[in-house]
Parts: C-alpha cells; structure tokens; sequence
C-alpha cells in the first residue's frame, strides 16, 4: 500500500496576506471618521465576501489519521511499584532537585490507585502511537507500554490488534510494536525534523484522556530542548495543546510527514499549558530502524563522564568561550582510557565535528559504529591535540539477573533486570559515588520482588548477607540461597540514601 501522505495536497497557507487583510481592516475603522465630511458612506465589509480563510488542516488530518493508533495495555504492578516510581524520579522521570521535577509529566493515562495508596492488581493505562511500515510496525513510547502483560493497538476505524513489543530504548523513550493482518495497513513516513524550523505550523494527533482521534494544531515554539529525562535529550518544544494519553502520538508538519514522537508536557497541573515536547523524527528515525531489525539499540561508547563547560571553566582553562565537554573521569577499561584521555580534558571535536555544547557529545558518539576510529580534538594544559580512539560498542542497558549460562526453567527468578552502578547509571538515577551494589532498571510484573515492592532505581547491597557488585554476583547468591534449600533470600537494598532489608522469596 503506497504511504498515505502522499495524497496530501500541499496548500498555501496565506498567513502573510491574512495579516495584511487584517491591517487594512483597522486602517479603514481609524481614517473613515475624518474623511467622512469628504468622502462617500462605505458599506459594511462582510466576512463572507472575503476570499482569504485561515489555514485548514482538514485533508491533512483526513488523509493521516488512519495511520494513528490508540495503545491499551494491561498489566500487573503489585507493590505500589509506578508510585514509587514517580516519587522518586518525579512525574517525568525528573532526577530529584531538578526545576522540573515538579511539572514534567508523562502524559499517558496513568493506573487508578485504591483510597490506601495501593496499586490495585491489574492496571490498564492508554496512550497513542502511529504504523510505519504496512507490515503493521508501531511507533509508540517506551513508557506507554513498560511493564504492560497485554497490549492491545485499536486502529482509528475501532478494530482491535493484539500487538507484540519488538524492541524498545529507554534513553530516547521510543518502542516498537507489532500487529498481524491480511491486509496491509495504512501508515506514514518520518519527514526532515532538521528543516524543521521554529514557526514552522505542526499538528498533534492522538488519544487524550482516552478520547481517540483527536487532533491539534500549533507551532514549533523552540529546538534542542534538554528537559534532563536522559542522555539522548534533543526535544522539539510546541504548543499544539497535548494532554494525557497522548504519549508515543506523531507530530506532523504540513505535508503529513512526522516530524516528532510527542513525549511528555510541562505542566504545573497535568492538563496542558502550551508547552510540549517531541522527540525530532531525525533521532526516532535511526532507532526505530533498528528495533524493527533487531528488536535493540546498538550505539557507539567512549567511556566518560562529562560536564558543561561553563564560562568560570572555560577562563581557569584558557578557553575563548564556553563549549565542549569537560572530562570528569574515564571508565576503566574503556576505549576513552586505551586511548589516553584524562580528566581535566575537554573535548572540542569529534571526527571534525564541533561540540558545541556537552549533551552533544553522548549523541555524536552513539551515533558511532563500533570498532571506528575517530580523532577526538581535545583542549589539554592550554593547547590542542589530537587523540585517535576507537569506539567501543555501548554495554547493554539491562542484564538479568535471573538468567543463567543454560536455560533452565528451574533457576532461581526474582523478577529484577540489573546493570553495574557505572558513571552513567549513577548520573542517571542521581546516586551517589560512594553508593556501591547493584542498580535495579527493570522490574517484572507479578514477579517476587515487585510484589515486596523493589522498583527501579533501588540499589542491591548484599543478597544472603554477601556484598554483590555485578548481576553476575547476584546470580551465583541467588545459586547459593537454592543450594542452602532456602525458600526466600534476603536483600539489602537502598533507595533514595536509606538502606532496609527484604525478604524475597525465590522461584
């Protein structure tokens, strides 16, 4: 089936002439009265008989709609778990002290909690998302759909589609389904979001408060917004009014081709306040390739911990302005470290390319295939210099703890996806450099340790009383409380500073 925007007609949108209609318009009510001892009577202007109109997105809302999905999902959370969650991190996912803890949110429609503050036992949130490809591919947010047993996509004509998750990358909040038909789907094309300019009209469609199919219009208000969610931050900020349940919706300009993955709001109350933002269709485009093919992000890996420049830095290092990205530490063993960057360097160039600003530098690199060989230009003892390394593939978000080098059903399962505390998780989740353990990312539904309420972000200390430092380690205690024909194990686990135990039965 050819791409639905194909049959939008591009149209003019007249704003130019509109304003000059306009101006002549108060022109006429302010001279009339002195000319009037001179002059004949004029005859009241009648709108009707104007030829120029606002601009209608009629045919381009026609045309792409039915490519806009609303997303179901249903699933288990026991523990209080999403609470938690959004205590912690803030509504957005914020890091605590952020100016925007209190009025991110992500806006899909959030799980009903019971009058005790406690999850109930099944949850249904709804968000949006859009088809890509007549396969029946998805795009949606990754948080729409996290933690979700069931998901279920409803196209804009009410039909109903299972769907399977393909893959997800939750440094750029971006997931891909899939659903099965007979018939191809309708669906659409990511455009040029780097053409995009600030001005340019956009148009939101999606499934607010549950509503489905709804459309709105706007502009884009700015570009490069760093909203502090992650790593990879490069919104598009509008003000097409976008609310709950929009979440993973797509951002269309005016020839129908999606410019941005709506996200996430700025909103002091929940409801919009004309202020959103979009993931730009230039960074979607690459990863949702990807997730389609492989159902996983591979991206390139330096090995440093970074800050901005700013102008006291710039000044103490003999810079002649603020930019690049101030080397911290390097990670042992890692491509930075082989190659002889230090800290204290800053990092100017990558490949010729400026670093303009620090979050530049994590996005040029992921953008690096592994195994390349790149000149880093580096500011270093008041002169530059030239460093050849070779880029590294990025180690995985998530390794489970649960798994074991064969696939024995009868291994001992707590529910936890766990990842070493490196640079990077611990300026993600804002823990300390003193805090050592194990970081929990993911938690399964209706699993042993959601249901005595370990979340995301929580830390393993000790599991049975020994100190672990890699999943790995967890595992082979986990081995151990088996051996010891223990029922339950016992964790140390620390949240927000404060460390408790609990005790996790084993499955």
């Amino acid at each position: 089936m050819p791409n639905i925007t194909k049959t939008i007609s591009r149209q003019r949108w007249g704003v130019g002439l509109l304003g000059t209609a306009l101006a002549v318009a108060v022109l006429v009510q302010v001279v009339t009265p002195v000319m009037a001892k001179t002059a004949p009577a004029h005859s009241a202007i009648k709108a009707d008989s104007l030829t120029l109109k606002p601009p209608s997105f009629a045919d381009l809302v026609e045309a792409v709609t039915p490519a806009v999905v609303s997303i179901a999902t249903t699933g288990s959370n026991p523990g209080n778990v999403i609470r938690r969650h959004f205590e912690r991190r803030g509504p957005h996912g914020a890091p605590p002290g952020s100016p925007f803890q209190d009025f991110f949110e992500r806006f899909f429609e959030a799980p009903e909690f019971d009058r005790r503050g406690e999850h109930q036992e099944k949850i249904h949130a709804v968000g949006s998302g859009f088809i890509v490809d007549a396969q029946g591919y998805v795009v949606t947010n990754h948080h729409v759909i996290r933690g979700a047993e069931d998901i279920t996509v409803v196209t804009n004509d009410g039909s109903r589609y299972p769907a399977e998750l393909r893959g997800y990358d939750s440094k750029t909040d971006l997931a891909v389904l899939k659903i099965e038909s007979d018939e191809p789907f309708p669906y659409v094309v990511f455009g040029d979001s780097d053409a995009a300019r600030v001005g340019d009209w956009v148009v939101a469609i999606g499934n607010p408060f549950g509503l489905g199919g709804t459309a709105t219009t706007g502009i884009i208000s700015a570009r490069g917004r760093d909203i502090r969610s992650g790593p990879m931050d490069d919104f598009l900020q509008i003000d097409a009014p976008i609310n709950r349940g929009n979440s993973g919706g797509p951002l269309f300009a005016a020839d129908g081709t999606v410019v941005g993955v709506n996200t996430a709001i700025f909103s002091p109350n929940g409801g919009n306040v004309g202020i959103g933002f979009a993931i730009p269709a230039s960074m979607a485009k690459s990863i949702v390739a990807q997730l389609q093919k492989k159902g996983r992000v591979d991206r390139g890996w330096l090995g440093v911990q970074i800050q901005t420049v700013n102008d006291d830095i710039a000044e103490s290092l003999g810079l002649n302005d603020e930019r690049g990205a101030l080397v911290v530490d390097v990670v042992a063993g890692s491509p930075a470290q082989a190659s002889g960057v230090k800290p204290g360097d800053v990092i100017l160039r990558v490949n010729g390319e400026d670093v303009k600003r620090m979050r530049d530098l994590p996005r040029m690199v992921a953008e690096i295939e592994a195994s390349t060989r790149v000149d880093l230009e580096v500011w270093r003892d008041g002169s530059r210099r030239t460093i050849v390394v070779t880029i590294g593939q990025s180690p995985s978000e998530e390794m489970v703890a649960d798994a074991a080098p064969s696939p024995d059903a009868a291994q001992p399962k707590l529910g936890l996806s766990l990842v070493p505390l490196t640079p990077d998780a611990r300026r993600q989740y804002r823990l300390q450099d003193e805090t050592d353990g194990v970081l929990v990312v993911d938690v399964a539904p209706d699993s042993p340790a959601g249901r005595k309420g370990i979340t995301p972000g929580d830390v393993i200390k000790t599991v049975g009383g020994a100190k672990v430092q890699t999943p790995e380690e967890v595992a082979e205690a986990l081995q151990d409380a088996v051996a010891a024909d223990r029922d339950a194990v016992l964790l140390l686990v620390e949240r927000a500073g404060q460390q408790r135990f609990v005790a996790v039965r084993i499955s």
